[in-house]
């Protein structure tokens, strides 16, 4: 089974534009995405999703020195950029991940990549990111190639197309089963996806702090650290993000 990790990335960020270019410890934020992910174990490939805007012309060149695919589309038909990469690259299974999360954790990719397939016969979609318990910024989906395609012909609102899987959870979830992969502890309250200014400090100060450009720590360990610095957190833990609708 071909897995493939979709990334998904563009400059044009409303709340904090050209954010995934921002340095991190010395490097994009988007290459700390892509080589963080390409490290999980059950990861085949790895296909940088992005747009067909010029301005989006530095991710491909960033896509290239990591040595990672890439595949442009639609600007607001994410939806549609994951069909494209997923055809374009073989893959049976499809993880989605998104391009604003510089601290992904390998081994949570693995988690739930293994408990889609470990339930292949009964589950259609597995994640971290409906019932929250993991740090936000540690979000993981995956899905069968052929659940993608039926999201792709039931898809038809602006909201539907730029969430991908939005029809899964919300839409038209009574036709797809679901996995929730639920951590032991909950960590839910802690902010590790950058939408703002905050958000990039904080992320910056534990690459900085914990030397994570050279030192993968799992996320626990992280996590330990981050609770044992309560001013880090205290930055950006109000801040809104966008979260599944309503199931």
């Amino acid at each position: 089974m071909h897995t493939v990790a979709i990334v998904q990335a563009r400059t044009s960020s409303s709340r904090l534009p050209r954010k995934v270019l921002a340095d991190i410890a010395g490097f994009p934020l988007i290459e700390h995405v892509l080589r963080r992910v390409g490290s999980a174990r059950s990861i085949d490939d790895v296909v940088l999703a992005t747009t067909t805007n010029d301005q989006d012309d530095p991710l491909i060149r960033i896509a290239e020195r990591v040595g990672v695919r890439w595949f442009r589309g639609d600007e607001h038909d994410v939806l549609s950029r994951f069909v494209g990469a997923a055809h374009e690259a073989g893959a049976d299974l499809v993880v989605r991940v998104t391009g604003d999360c510089p601290l992904i954790d390998p081994d949570v990719t693995d988690l739930v990549v293994r408990s889609l397939v470990d339930h292949e016969s009964t589950v259609d979609y597995a994640s971290n990111v409906v019932v929250r318990s993991f740090p936000r910024g540690l979000d993981v989906e995956a899905f069968f190639v052929d659940v993608l395609n039926r999201v792709d012909r039931f898809a038809t609102t602006a909201d539907e197309r730029e969430h991908v899987t939005m029809a899964i959870y919300s839409s038209f979830a009574n036709l797809f089963e679901r996995f929730d992969v639920v951590a032991v502890d909950d960590d839910s309250d802690i902010r590790w996806t950058v939408d703002y200014p905050a958000d990039l400090d904080v992320v910056r100060r534990c690459y900085e702090s914990l030397g994570l450009v050279d030192n993968q720590l799992p996320y626990r360990d992280v996590v330990t650290w981050y609770r044992m610095h309560p001013e880090i957190g205290a930055a950006n833990t109000d801040l809104e993000t966008w979260s599944p609708p309503a199931r």
